[in-house]
């Protein structure tokens, strides 16, 4: 079968490989139909994410059929439309005692630490499995992975009913917050230096949105709340002047979210986190947020609407990791087709 392996920076592989084979009572064999590529496959294949290993087949948005499953295997069944949970966890440490496997200390994940998706067939454990309406199109369940990422970031920011939310960054990750924001009914404003993007993003919901380029997001956002501030600052832009912009307008009892992996520190006083006892929160991967996005997306409450923007044949996958690169402007989401 096929591979597609990142063996070093910049070298891109498509290899024949041994199909793989159910080994335990629990496997599920999955043949794949999709896979997304996300900003940290580009890093791994950039030599640039410090948490992958190389070589390593990369894709942690994957969607499949499932084609054999093992003897124990209960809630699974041949045939069954399945997206992957890319986390695999110790069960015992603190963070996973704690309900917080996303986080645990001998953390695996698919396509990063281990050989991921982007191959014509896997193994996984059962519980690593999500099954899915077969009546929906693959490329809107392969936006399944990062809709969790969506979810948890909300999560984690406790967005509820009748909050007010600022989500910074337009991107493929921002439109899946801006989604689940949305789901959880609060008001959300949006901000980006792109003005196609923030009209994408009012064509996925957003109240109001902010060109930070030209607009002063601090003034918007104290004219749009009233001088309240907002009660939830999602930071999907991941620069040191975005965190600290963050504790800037989030209004007392409010809370920050925080995605970004940049070791650059930022400036950020103790008088505002203190005056406004504010939160500030990390938010990484996904908590035990599958079953609901499958719920949605049964329900047609997710559909990705226009955010899978260009799909490829696997055979020219150099060519859509190379179009991904150059073109970061013209591409929400990029697909690998394994029909």
């Amino acid at each position: 079968m096929k591979a597609v392996q990142v063996r070093k920076a910049y070298d891109l592989v498509i290899n024949e490989v041994e199909k793989p084979q159910i080994s335990s009572d629990t496997d599920v064999l999955v043949q794949v139909k999709r896979v997304g590529i996300c900003g940290s496959d580009m890093h791994i294949y950039h030599g640039t994410n410090p948490l992958a290993t190389l070589p390593r087949v990369v894709g942690h948005e994957v969607a499949g059929e499932v084609v054999e499953v093992g003897n124990a295997v209960t809630k699974l069944k041949v045939g069954d439309h399945v997206v992957v949970e890319p986390i695999r966890y110790c069960g015992e440490c603190y963070a996973c005692r704690k309900g917080r496997p996303n986080v645990c200390a001998n953390l695996s994940v698919f396509g990063v630490h281990e050989d991921g998706g982007m191959r014509e067939y896997f193994v996984l454990p059962e519980k690593q499995l999500h099954a899915v309406d077969s009546s929906i199109d693959w490329n809107e369940i392969v936006m399944a992975e990062p809709y969790t990422i969506g979810a948890q970031a909300t999560w984690r920011g406790q967005v509820e009913q009748g909050d007010t939310v600022l989500i910074q960054g337009a991107g493929p990750i921002g439109i899946c917050i801006l989604k689940f924001a949305k789901l959880r009914g609060a008001t959300v404003m949006v901000s980006d230096l792109s003005e196609e993007r923030l009209a994408f993003a009012r064509d996925n919901g957003a109240d109001v949105t902010v060109n930070a380029g030209t607009e002063n997001v601090k003034e918007q956002v104290a004219k749009w709340t009233n001088d309240e501030g907002v009660n939830k600052v999602i930071d999907a832009v991941c620069l040191p002047s975005t965190f600290e912009l963050s504790v800037d307008v989030v209004s007392p009892a409010g809370t920050v979210v925080v995605l970004g992996f940049d070791e650059k520190p930022s400036q950020i006083p103790q008088m505002p986190i203190t005056k406004k006892e504010i939160t500030i929160v990390g938010s990484r991967l996904q908590t035990n947020q599958f079953a609901e996005v499958v719920e949605f997306l049964n329900a047609g409450k997710l559909r990705h609407n226009g955010l899978v923007t260009h799909t490829f044949a696997l055979a020219s996958v150099q060519e859509a990791f190379t179009f991904v690169e150059n073109n970061p402007d013209k591409v929400r989401k990029a697909v690998i087709v394994f029909d």
